[in-house]
C-alpha cells in the first residue's frame, strides 16, 4: 500500500473512534506519513478565568495532532510522555492549527514536535511527544490486493 494511502486510511479510522477531538470540533486538515494538521476553534467553554484559552484544551489540540501523526502507519501507537511549552495565548473565537512531524524513530518508540500556531501565525505553544508503538492496526493489510 502507497504510504499516503496508508496514512489518510489510518487517519479516517482513527477520526471515526476519536469522541474527544470529534466534540471540541478539530478538523483534519492535512495527513502525511509522520505528520498532520488538526485545527480547532477556541469557543467560549474553553476560555479560562484570565480571558483565555485554558492551556488544557490547546494541550488537547496537540495532543491529538501527536496521535494522528505517530498513528499514520497503520500501527497502533500511544503516547509516553509529552511536554508542553506555552508561548502566547489563544483567544476566544480564534481558530488554533496544530502541525505535528516526525523527527525521530527508532523501533516502537518515536519523537515527534508539535507548534500550535494563531491565525495570525504566531506561535501559541510547543509540543514534544514521545511514542510507542504497541500491537495491533487500524486496519487490516496483510493479504489485501491493491
Amino acid at each position: 500500500m502507497d504510504p499516503q494511502d496508508r496514512a489518510t486510511r489510518s487517519a479516517a479510522v482513527m477520526m471515526a473512534n476519536d469522541n474527544a477531538s470529534r466534540a471540541l470540533g478539530m478538523e483534519l486538515v492535512e495527513i502525511a506519513p509522520g505528520a498532520a494538521t488538526l485545527t480547532m476553534r477556541v469557543t467560549d467553554a474553553m476560555i479560562n478565568g484570565h480571558g483565555i484559552c485554558h492551556g488544557g484544551y490547546i494541550f488537547t489540540l496537540a495532543d491529538s495532532a501527536f496521535a494522528f501523526a505517530c498513528n499514520s502507519y497503520n500501527a497502533v501507537t500511544v503516547a509516553q510522555q509529552n511536554q508542553i511549552t506555552y508561548v502566547d495565548p489563544g483567544r476566544a473565537g480564534e481558530l488554533l492549527t496544530a502541525t505535528a512531524t516526525q523527527t525521530a524513530v527508532a523501533g516502537r518508540s518515536g519523537v515527534y514536535d508539535v507548534t500550535v500556531t494563531g491565525e495570525n501565525g504566531r506561535c501559541v505553544a510547543t509540543f514534544r511527544g514521545l511514542s510507542r508503538r504497541i500491537r495491533g492496526q487500524h486496519f487490516p493489510e496483510d493479504g489485501e490486493t491493491e
